[in-house]
């Protein structure tokens, strides 16, 4: 068997394809990521998780965004529909920590029992009037503080329900104006106002296992490039963040980088990203970035190590019970 991959990729539909399923086997990518296009039904997706895994002859981690709000990609009638973060948070009032925990214990277990065990979630970005509306809503808080602690909670929920959280979008994506799946998003706030909002919550979460960048330039640090392809960003990432976890690139498919997949894939790695996120599924950009970021190792093969070692079994917990607490804090009726 080949190395592993320093590569999450997704796939095109609804299940593995036998040319995916050859690339795929040689590739060896270290996960998958899944989206809407990819998902029908509970029983298609446990065919779907078990048929990827099957290609690459591991238990990979196969991750989603399921953040609950307009990012869901398991939805009605098969799944539940869920408020976005910041009106969830606005809803429970002093309630917030125990109700954020008990929505993402839920969607852990709904991920569990598809197969899926890893979530990009939380977002610890500090929302701001000038957030995008892309991101706004699915911040926690405009509090620096509160998204710190309020995050803690979410990736505590995750790990409880053996489900990865992935903490995004590192350094801090809130200042963003723009929708970095379309353009790219420049910040001129000086270091000094970065430290002690954007960052903050990072740094209070920089013991967890998994992280993705944020495809932003901040032009006071690091003017040339976005964070995902700068070195000095992913230095002050791992330094003054102290972010020691496996750190992921956002999607290399979104237009806020420049270049082919290639060059946006060799700049990351450059800059000290450990794995590539790639997400459209579609095979020739696959196969090029493959053959870019080459096999995990070193530091990038510890800290993939230690992720892994950070995924569990559920905890036991009564989900019927759960729900309906969580109900009660929002009081709102059983979807």
């Amino acid at each position: 068997m080949s190395a592993q991959g320093a590569v999450i990729f997704g796939c095109e539909g609804l299940a593995v394809t036998p040319e995916e399923q050859a690339f795929f086997a040689e590739a060896q990518p270290w996960g998958f990521i899944l989206f809407a296009r990819n998902v029908e039904s509970p029983a298609q997706l446990v065919r779907l998780t078990s048929d990827l895994r099957a290609a690459v002859g591991r238990d990979v981690p196969v991750f989603i965004d399921q953040e609950g709000g307009r990012v869901q990609r398991m939805r009605a009638p098969h799944w539940r529909e869920w408020l976005p973060p910041l009106e969830e948070v606005a809803r429970a009032g002093t309630s917030a920590d125990r109700a954020l925990f008990l929505r993402y214990r839920l969607i852990a277990a709904e991920l569990r029992a598809v197969g899926i065990d890893g979530n990009c979630s939380p977002c610890a970005d500090v929302a701001t009037p000038h957030t995008h509306p892309v991101l706004r809503n699915r911040c926690l808080s405009s509090d620096a503080g509160e998204v710190a602690r309020l995050a803690r909670v979410v990736a505590e929920a995750h790990l409880a329900g053996g489900v990865l959280p992935v903490l995004k979008h590192i350094p801090g994506h809130g200042r963003a104006s723009l929708d970095s799946h379309k353009e790219l998003p420049r910040v001129s706030a000086l270091k000094r106002e970065l430290q002690a909002v954007d960052f903050a919550p990072f740094k209070a979460l920089s013991d967890l296992p998994l992280g993705m960048s944020a495809h932003i330039v901040f032009e006071d640090i690091a003017p040339d490039g976005p964070a995902t392809t700068s070195p000095t960003m992913v230095r002050l990432i791992r330094e003054e963040i102290g972010f020691d976890g496996l750190l992921m690139t956002d999607d290399l498919s979104m237009e806020a980088l420049s270049g082919s997949v290639s060059e946006r894939a060799r700049a990351s790695l450059a800059a000290g990203c450990d794995m590539i996120l790639h997400c459209n599924g579609k095979l020739p950009e696959m196969e090029a970035i493959a053959a870019e970021a080459g096999a995990l190792g070193g530091a990038a093969l510890a800290r993939a190590k230690a992720a892994m070692a950070a995924r569990r079994a559920p905890e036991p917990a009564d989900l019927e019970a759960l729900l309906a607490e969580h109900e009660a804090l929002l009081r709102v009726p059983a979807p």
